[in-house]
């Protein structure tokens, strides 16, 4: 067998790392937001994370915790697998404060309206507002995702995200929920598919653990980032 020359070799392995450099820009095409849903200009989605302020929500049984604190944690954390996957992520809370200007009467519409403002200026593609739940009984456990009628596309991306996190919770021995309508105004304050991700129950205290634990908030917010690229590659099929 005659020996390859120095030449040719050179040649096979320029050709070898231009297919594995042109494999790898095809799966990073494959996987980036604006690969799976055309549009003009990078893919925005605005992040509420539910109360602030002295609207606390509701509170942890066992730590007191409040409601609006696990809701901005989680937001954060969800903001990075989401700017992780080549997203535009806009906040409507970004601190502990709600976003009236007085705590006088009326603070809470106040506040709902600023947050329809900011969503509006902000012009997103999605809207997820971040929120916990309550129930009087603790046996209660896992997400619930709840879509509005702005957006007949609301119930889709609820539907994917409700997968993503049931499957999260089925590691925890969690039975699965469905994915519901909801009257609220955060569903309905936007033009786009909007849904309010109730993460766990603060009523329960083995989903309080869960809740006030920053491996857990990464594992829901990994959750929904991937549900946002599903529903987006769903979108397109």
């Amino acid at each position: 067998m005659k020996r390859l020359s120095k030449r040719v070799i050179v040649c096979c392995i320029a050709v070898a790392f231009i297919f594995t450099a042109a494999v790898g820009l095809c799966v990073q095409a494959l996987y980036a937001p604006q690969a799976v849903f055309a549009t003009e200009g990078e893919l925005k989605i605005v992040l509420d994370a539910g109360h602030g302020g002295i609207d606390g929500g509701v509170t942890g049984k066992n730590t007191g915790v409040k409601e609006s604190d696990v809701n901005l944690q989680i937001t954060f954390a969800l903001k990075v697998a989401l700017e992780k996957t080549g997203f535009s992520v806009a906040l409507t809370r970004k601190t502990a404060e709600g976003l009236y200007d007085t705590t006088a009467k009326g603070f809470k519409k106040r506040d709902m309206q600023r947050r329809k403002e900011i969503i509006e200026k902000e012009k997103p593609v999605l809207v997820i507002s971040i929120h916990q739940n309550y129930y009087p009984s603790q046996n209660q456990r896992g997400a619930q995702v709840f879509y509005g009628d702005n957006n007949p596309k609301s119930r889709s991306l609820a539907t994917v995200l409700q997968t993503n996190l049931n499957a999260a919770y089925k590691k925890q021995g969690v039975k699965a929920r469905n994915c519901m309508f909801g009257d609220y105004f955060m569903l309905k304050c936007y033009s786009a598919p909007a849904v309010i991700v109730e993460c766990g129950f603060l009523s329960s205290p083995a989903d309080e653990a869960l809740l006030t634990d920053d491996a857990w908030q990464k594992t829901l917010a990994n959750g929904i980032a991937e549900g946002v690229m599903a529903y987006f590659t769903e979108q397109t099929a």
